[in-house]
């Protein structure tokens, strides 16, 4: 029987093409459930915690499942011989011999291959860190070769394998899998801020404190005149001090009830397109990395890329690809490789 946030999943991310509009209230309970189940179980003691959440949750349903309607359901073949004929493949790595590598690294496709020994194939996720630099290099411009024209290079970084499974439609719902685990992540790396906020102003409350009766200490115990009057230090001591103590009343009060993590689940919620996105990215690319103007006559390859944005400033070029078990390397291939670098 599926778990709750399988259910949840399935929904969004199945692979039906044309997914139900509506959102039925079934569903939008197990989406509360599933992110409260994440984040903090006891929330199902609080009264009316699916009522507090359920206008934002219904607002990232929608925006989840029209993600993914996005998620391409076509794959990529990864193999090193790829590189020379498939335009994303040569655009994605630098070096043929790059791609055995990126595979070599993956643990999650060399553990699913292990436990998969009649798989001949997986289909995974490739994700990776697009980068753009500017910079001046020859360039034929009307017959003409100049020097130093300033352009722009394309190249990726940071390669991972993720998500292997053996049908299509099973990891397009580990992406949905980890898009929504990643939403419950940001919450709870608020909830985590929360409390270091906490600590440091319990911090500065106790020394804005401990310098407030220093103060007082110097004022009422002077033996002689002449002297700065601590006075006007005091009341300003006395200001920070109640303004930090009602913050930190604030923060700890948020912190210590379920109402906080309601509210922090809610603050994550409430705008879903500012935490998680999946974009459309055309770019025109020479053989040597050079992004090309589309209405120049210059040979180039024509890449069509997803970019999915992750709150935090985590993006990613990310692509369904099949890869052969015949492309993953020995693991003491690996090891010699790493041991070359050093």
């Amino acid at each position: 029987m599926p778990s709750l946030l399988e259910r949840v999943v399935e929904a969004l991310f199945g692979s039906a093409e044309d997914k139900a509009t509506d959102i039925d209230q079934p569903l939008v309970d197990d989406a509360i459930d599933a992110f409260v189940e994440t984040v903090e179980p006891r929330l199902k003691l609080h009264g009316g915690y699916r009522a507090k959440l359920e206008r934002n949750v219904r607002a990232t349903i929608a925006h989840l499942r029209a993600i993914g309607r996005q998620v391409p359901g076509t794959t990529t073949l990864l193999t090193r011989a790829a590189w020379a004929d498939d335009p994303f493949v040569r655009a994605a790595f630098a070096a043929a011999t790059d791609v055995p590598a990126v595979i070599g690294r993956s643990e999650e496709l060399r553990r699913f291959f292990d436990e998969h020994p009649g798989c001949d194939e997986a289909i995974a996720v490739l994700g990776m860190r697009r980068e753009e630099r500017q910079v001046f290099a020859p360039k034929l411009e009307n017959g003409v070769l100049r020097q130093d024209v300033p352009q722009t290079t394309v190249g990726f970084a940071g390669h991972v394998v993720v998500a292997p499974t053996q049908v299509v439609e099973h990891t397009r719902r580990e992406i949905g899998h980890r898009i929504v685990l990643r939403l419950a992540q940001l919450v709870l790396a608020r909830v985590i801020a929360l409390g270091e906020k906490t600590r440091e102003l319990e911090q500065d409350k106790a020394m804005l404190a401990v310098r407030l009766r220093m103060l007082r200490s110097a004022r009422d115990g002077a033996l002689v005149g002449g002297g700065v009057d601590p006075a006007a230090q005091i009341r300003d001591l006395e200001r920070d001090l109640e303004a930090v103590g009602a913050e930190y009343k604030e923060a700890k009060a948020s912190l210590a009830t379920l109402d906080g993590y309601v509210e922090q689940i809610n603050t994550v919620l409430a705008d879903p397109r500012s935490q998680v996105s999946l974009e459309p990215v055309a770019l025109r690319v020479s053989r040597t990395g050079v992004k090309v103007d589309a209405t120049s006559p210059e040979p180039a390859d024509d890449l069509q890329l997803a970019e999915l944005a992750l709150g935090d400033g985590l993006c990613a070029t990310v692509r369904l690809v099949r890869v052969p078990r015949s492309e993953m390397p020995p693991r003491e291939d690996q090891l010699a490789r790493a041991a070359s670098m050093l």
